[in-house]
């Protein structure tokens, strides 16, 4: 894989809700082009200033309504705009040394996809079902019918996808998150991907997984990183439950993907309840100084970093309010937690200090309910993390740690003094 993974941090945006688009209109790929893509540029030096690399933009290719009902994947969706603001968007992005990620949805397409509405008995089989009394009989995604499954065994599904690939990473972008990966065969990833690195080495690939055997799938599949539900979970549920041993499990797993691949972390993305939500905004720097001092690709899903709330519901219209537009500028937002915000700043400028916690291992020093200490090392360089989620003041281990970096400990003899709720970093 290349090496330039190492060293990006991603700011996660899904683009229609970004940037007000219309979601369930009903006009889908056929309406008039807006050009409303333009509204992500100015937002690129908000991602310079809070020390991120990397732009990881949800669905951008025409579709029916959410975008991951694709009906075309080589035009830009027109409620976003046309080729034209794409690669202005790139343009920008390239100019500050920001890295573009695409979300590829391969496994599924909408039902207005002119390869489905064309689809003949004698023609190209680019779809699971079966062909009753001349009418195709589709088989779809996860009990969602608008959304029609691929045929992965079929060699013209495959030159697809090379072709979609391609066409994208010539236009500039520098690799894709695989939407829903886990629902299609290894071996389809196995054919697709080498083919596309024989033109494109430098790209990146990304599988969208929640569970299973993560070493396994990287190895038969050849992606070179997943996305890590399992310590999402093990943050967020130990925070939640005041169960501290959960997340020290959560790590002690990740640690052992590490022989393989270094995975894609995160705190929030577009399909889950927003961080602050989900644990409390005095909370979410606890969670923030875990994803930026174990090991991985880390991402931040935009807004987050301002402290925003928003509840997942399992609903028509349930991701709504953790993919909601935004202003013109990050100088227009209003409501600003800003003490998450400098959190973000401080914990991802040490995380840029130290770019061998990319792929470091985590050893767990002392756990309990309501306080853990972590501590990632290479020689002796380490880093240090001491959290406690109780009401109580605690004192606990500083693990060789000389300096606080940021939170609101404090350090003697050794070890770190947190009050109620208290947070540290510290380097060794």
């Amino acid at each position: 894989m290349p090496s330039w993974p190492e060293h990006v941090m991603w700011w996660h945006v899904y683009p229609l809700g970004f940037v007000g688009a219309p979601i369930r209109d009903g006009e889908g790929p056929d309406a008039e082009i807006e050009h409303r893509l333009d509204r992500l540029e100015p937002w690129l030096d908000h991602v310079i200033g809070l020390g991120l690399n990397g732009l990881l933009l949800g669905p951008v290719f025409a579709s029916e309504t959410h975008g991951y009902d694709t009906v075309d994947h080589l035009r830009i969706d027109p409620r976003l705009g046309d080729d034209g603001d794409f690669d202005r968007l790139l343009a920008g992005a390239r100019e500050r040394g920001i890295r573009v990620l695409l979300d590829g949805v391969f496994n599924h397409v909408g039902r207005a996809h002119p390869a489905f509405r064309d689809a003949s008995e004698d023609g190209p089989q680019l779809f699971r079902g079966r062909w009753v009394d001349g009418t195709l009989e589709a088989e779809v995604f996860e009990g969602h019918g608008a959304l029609v499954a691929l045929d992965h065994s079929s060699p013209a599904v495959a030159d697809l996808v090379v072709d979609v690939m391609c066409h994208w990473l010539e236009r500039g972008i520098d690799g894709w998150r695989l939407d829903a990966a886990y629902a299609v065969p290894t071996e389809f990833w196995a054919e697709v991907l080498p083919r596309v690195r024989e033109r494109f080495p430098e790209a990146w690939f990304v599988g969208e997984v929640i569970h299973g055997d993560g070493p396994a799938i990287v190895r038969a599949s050849t992606m070179d990183s997943l996305t890590q539900y399992e310590l999402w979970q093990g943050i967020w549920h130990g925070i939640a439950d005041g169960n501290l041993f959960e997340l020290s499990h959560a790590i002690e797993r990740h640690d052992e993907l590490l022989a393989t691949f270094a995975p894609q972390t995160f705190v929030g993305n577009h399909d889950v309840t927003r961080i602050a939500s989900a644990i409390g905004a005095d909370l979410v720097p606890h969670a923030l100084t875990v994803l930026f001092t174990v090991a991985g690709t880390p991402s931040v899903y935009a807004g987050d970093e301002f402290g925003w709330t928003g509840v997942k519901e399992e609903r028509e219209g349930g991701d709504d309010a953790v993919r909601p537009e935004f202003p013109a500028s990050a100088a227009e937002v209003g409501d600003v937690d800003e003490r998450i915000l400098e959190a973000h700043r401080a914990l991802i400028a040490l995380r840029r200090r130290k770019p061998w916690l990319w792929r470091a291992h985590t050893d767990v020093v002392e756990v309990a309910n309501a306080a853990i200490v972590l501590r990632t090392a290479v020689g002796d360089d380490a880093v240090v993390v001491a959290l406690n989620i109780g009401d109580e003041p605690v004192s606990v281990p500083a693990a060789d740690a000389r300096t606080i970096v940021t939170g609101d400990g404090t350090l003697a003899d050794g070890r770190v003094e947190l009050g109620p709720r208290g947070w540290a970093a510290l380097e060794g």
